[in-house]
């Protein structure tokens, strides 16, 4: 071992105690510098610095802790076959299941009790309940989670959490009342847990006593034949994340709901050192949850300056070398997905070119022979023979444009699945004669960038419209081939590429690029996590700026043009933006509601 250095060594030792915590010997424990991760026995654990902080190692310790527990312990058929469907109940679910495994490593072991503590202040860095101002802007998962933790192990809520916390600990309390005592009696019990969890989640009024989870049935077969495989005194694991269906979790790279992805994408990031403009983590924006209100009648946007604007496409923004690096790191999140890849492209190609198919004309007086209807001549001779006409059925020349949210919230999972949603959607629909334009929208800076300071030269004038650089970015064309674009769609995996986000620009750039086409029907589809958020402008404009702004230009869009919208939201409803629009957890989802949605559009009209 003389020629080993300490980071090996450190990799070496966690490896033979995650084996001996998940009592599996084929674990192997990896360094990742992006978000911590699990696929079945391969572990990817926060990379410390060379000299091996001891904050740092602890927090590898924790991930690798909390992935060998769920192996021990957590039985991934049962758990997907009863989760909810609604996306906040499912990620309350998915929270709570993370909470049990973790108590039971911590209250049986008492080493691993300060390793877990320093993953889940990890996990906690960057959460939006950092960031609450309200009661409305704090995720109740996670909320719901540093509670049950407080109650199953003692160990209290991380200081940076507390206040988001507190927001809604009545509501909770008020809510669960002994919920809380009943999951610790039965918190070595995972199918007795899970029961009285979806019970809680009833109280907490997130699921109805109807809803019988989301698991579909190809799914639920494959669930049932893990479960005869494993012991009957012990819950064991196939790999999957806590939070998402098991391919989901080898696709995310993560371990949480989306904002704790975001959390650990971030952390992981200060472990390397890359901090400032491109990595900060107080950077990181804030989603506002407003309700929906009335958009004042004399509301007018502006800019102002668009000098530092740019519309740039990918290969521009990185080299070569780096774009090939990140495809490849894009595609090792697709290798466990390649069953649901292939499904998904099949369903949705059969939908598509179902309504390509010829139909039709009966009862003609001359044609094909009806054999169907021999029936008629056979019982009244007096009938004449019918015949059919085989005619094409119209199906509109289609381009649809991806339109995908590259702000920082979209970090580590969500920006994955947008990504790989992208590249799932073009490569089916180019299958299907379909053109696909794939473009993503940001910012240039973090707070305003070249913008800003233009206008504190200026004297800082009040009321200056939108006040920071938009980057607005092209990963595909419509003319373009999947396969010579395949790699761009690497980028979006690119540290400091994701900054702030203004939407209704976006939009209307998007929009304006679909009208130059000829194509006789256009479909825009935007991928978002939620609201346009700009730090530099809404310092200098009502809170409510950018947002009035997109619910201008969608409903413009919607009421007004040629142009079909819809929009997919990433663990985030949508819906108080856009009539037409899906929310999702993971890539599973993808198979159900984005072929349905999508095929919608398609509907001959």
């Amino acid at each position: 071992m003389a020629d080993k250095t300490p980071l090996e060594l450190f990799k070496q030792a966690l490896t033979v105690t995650a084996r001996a915590v998940a009592r599996e010997p084929e674990v192997e424990v990896a360094w990742s510098a992006d978000a911590p991760s699990a696929a079945g026995n391969n572990f990817r654990v926060p990379l410390p610095g060379r000299a091996l902080p001891p904050e740092q190692a602890t927090e590898a310790r924790g991930f690798a802790d909390s992935f060998a527990l769920r192996l021990r312990h957590h039985n991934a058929g049962l758990h997907d076959r009863n989760a909810p469907s609604e996306p906040v109940a499912r990620a309350c679910y998915d929270a709570v299941e993370q909470v049990r495994y973790e108590a039971l490593g911590a209250n049986n072991f008492s080493g691993m009790r300060g390793n877990l503590d320093a993953a889940v202040e990890l996990r906690t860095a960057t959460d939006p309940i950092t960031r609450a101002q309200g009661e409305g802007e704090v995720p109740l998962q996670t909320a719901l989670a540093l509670m049950l933790r407080e109650a199953l192990t003692g160990a209290p809520v991380p200081q940076r959490a507390r206040a988001g916390v507190e927001m809604v600990r009545e509501f909770i309390e008020a809510r669960t009342g002994g919920d809380f005592e009943a999951l610790a009696l039965s918190i070595d019990n995972q199918k007795a847990f899970q029961s009285l969890a979806l019970d809680m989640l009833q109280h907490l009024e997130l699921t109805r006593p109807d809803d019988d989870g989301s698991a579909d049935e190809d799914d639920g077969d494959e669930d049932e034949g893990q479960d005869e495989q494993q012991d009957e005194g012990e819950d064991q694991s196939d790999g999957n994340e806590p939070q998402t269906t098991e391919m989901a979790g080898e696709m995310a790279e993560g371990d949480g709901d989306s904002d704790s992805q975001t959390e650990m994408e971030s952390s992981s990031d200060m472990a390397e050192g890359e901090q400032g403009e491109d990595g900060e983590e107080g950077m990181l924006p804030v989603r506002p949850n407003r309700p929906w209100t009335d958009i004042p009648n004399d509301f007018e946007y502006k800019y102002f300056t668009d000098r530092f604007d740019e519309v740039v496409e990918a290969p521009e923004l990185c080299d070569s070398e780096e774009l090939d690096r990140l495809r490849a790191y894009l595609d090792s999140q697709l290798t466990g997905l390649q069953s649901i890849v292939t499904r998904l492209a099949n369903r949705l190609q059969r939908r598509l070119m179902a309504q390509q198919n010829r139909s039709w004309d009966f009862d003609q007086e001359e044609g094909l022979l009806d054999a169907a209807r021999l029936a008629r001549v056979v019982i009244s001779p007096g009938q004449s023979l019918s015949y059919k006409v085989e005619r094409d059925q119209e199906f509109k020349d289609t381009i649809v444009t991806l339109l995908i949210d590259n702000s920082g919230s979209m970090r580590g999972r969500p920006i994955s699945i947008a990504a790989i949603s992208a590249d799932i959607l073009a490569r089916t629909l180019e299958r299907c004669g379909v053109k696909t334009e794939i473009l993503g929208f940001t910012t240039r800076a973090w707070k305003g960038g070249q913008s800003r300071e233009a206008w504190l030269a200026d004297g800082k004038p009040p009321h200056p419209g939108r006040l920071n650089d938009l980057r607005h970015i092209i990963y595909k064309k419509a003319d373009e081939p999947w396969r010579r674009a395949r790699r761009n769609l690497g980028l979006m995996m690119r540290e400091g590429l994701l900054k702030e986000n203004i939407d209704g620009e976006a939009l209307l750039w998007a929009h304006q690029r679909l009208l130059g086409r000829t194509e006789d029907r256009r479909i825009l589809m935007v991928i978002s996590d939620g609201a346009p958020v700009d730090d530099s402008t809404l310092s200098v404009n009502n809170a409510g700026y950018l947002e009035q702004h997109l619910r201008r230009v969608i409903e413009w869009i919607e009421k007004s043009s040629p142009v079909q919208l819809a929009a997919i939201g990433i663990g985030h409803d949508v819906t108080r933006y856009y009539k037409k629009s899906v929310t999702i957890m993971d890539v599973e989802q993808l198979g159900g509601t984005i072929i349905e949605q999508l095929a919608g559009l398609f509907e001959v009209e």
